[in-house]
């Protein structure tokens, strides 16, 4: 589950990129080459606050060992024979997540810190940056993990809740809903009970499919074949009761065609949004970014207050299974190029293409009633 903000090699691909990168001290650098200077036989980590020297004098090594193997010799300010804090600090916080994972109630504060060997503020803002998620939405999400599977083992609710580590079954049943999106007893029958109505429709960008629960929009998907999308879904809710939506259904399917095509109306529909503390924080930022603007995923990473769980903030775009309504397709890469995109990045660059030209309209048709 831990997500870290090492950088790829794909980044720093040119003598420009990690140029670039050592001017700028990028820490996503640090675990990806090394850089020498000529002039003094020393080589440093990216992010070293030493001088920075003569681009002619630089060149590049892949990693300490080739460094040294050409004869130069470490930097004793910034230790880069050593790992990096970035590796540190991931390697304090997976032991704190092992203790989490096996402790049979929430360790506290105080010995997640001591395991990390970190102090106890540092260690809270150091294990948010890795994970995106604070030490106890961390252990909540663990214990739901465990609630699930001991749903699923266990013969009676009671003999589950107390294998995940609930003393009381008040206690339980108050976060129940929230951990298991139903009941227990819906969780244990694999979802039977529940009702999800669907439709399919056809739009300019292929065959649609809008599904909801009681609660709203559970997903819209996005496909060249209709069969192919309908069995995905019902894949994914295999034990649930799914029956076609009626005339009112037609209307939101409608409403979401029509968003597609004029993007400017707009679209407003209930949402049952079903994932991690973290994920849902990740989605609630993308409904929050308007139409006809693009951010990056470091920008999305930053509005979260998770700057360096970029990663984890494009995992949670590619796990998002509600289209259109969550605006996944609003995140591009730092450099601005179109990345994937959980339905295709033809249909990704064709809605980006007409939301940008809806929004300059409405701002022609903005200046021309102030006018």
């Amino acid at each position: 589950m831990i997500e870290t903000s090492k950088g790829s090699l794909a980044a720093f691909d040119s003598y420009e990129t990690k140029w670039a990168a050592v001017l700028a001290r990028d820490a996503a650098a640090d675990d990806v080459f090394v850089y020498a200077v000529r002039t003094t036989g020393i080589y440093c980590r990216p992010t070293c606050a030493s001088r920075r020297p003569r681009r002619e004098n630089v060149e590049f090594h892949a990693d300490a060992a080739t460094a040294e193997r050409a004869g130069y010799r470490p930097c004793q300010r910034c230790l880069p024979q050593e790992a990096s804090l970035a590796q540190r600090h991931a390697e304090s916080v997976a032991r704190a997540c092992r203790l989490i994972e096996v402790a049979d109630g929430q360790p506290s504060l105080d010995e997640l810190a001591q395991a990390a060997g970190l102090s106890r503020f540092h260690f809270h803002r150091v294990f948010k940056s890795v994970t995106g998620l604070t030490p106890k939405a961390y252990a909540a999400a663990c214990r739901a993990d465990r609630v699930r599977q001991a749903l699923t083992q266990r013969e009676t609710v009671t003999e589950a809740f107390y294998d995940a580590g609930f003393n009381s079954s008040g206690r339980f049943y108050a976060g129940s809903n929230r951990m298991l999106g139903m009941t227990p007893g819906h969780y244990r029958s694999g979802g039977k009970g529940m009702e999800i109505h669907f439709a399919l429709g056809e739009c300019s960008l292929g065959t649609i499919l809008v599904a909801a629960s009681e609660k709203g929009i559970c997903a819209i998907s996005l496909g060249n074949d209709p069969e192919q999308l309908l069995q995905e879904f019902q894949e994914r809710f295999a034990n649930a009761s799914l029956s076609p939506g009626g005339e009112d259904f037609d209307a939101w399917v409608a409403s979401v065609v029509a968003f597609i095509e004029a993007p400017g109306i707009g679209l407003s529909l209930p949402l049952d949004i079903r994932g991690t503390a973290f994920q849902q924080r990740v989605w609630q930022a993308l409904i929050e970014i308007p139409l006809g603007t693009t951010i990056s995923y470091a920008q999305l990473a930053e509005r979260i207050g998770s700057p360096k769980a970029v990663r984890a903030v494009a995992r949670a775009c590619a796990t998002n299974t509600i289209a259109l309504a969550i605006p996944c397709h609003r995140v591009v890469r730092s450099d601005g190029a179109l990345s994937g995109y959980r339905w295709g990045v033809e249909r990704k660059r064709a809605l980006l293409e007409r939301e940008v030209s809806e929004g300059i309209d409405l701002a022609k048709d903005n200046q021309t009633e102030e006018k």
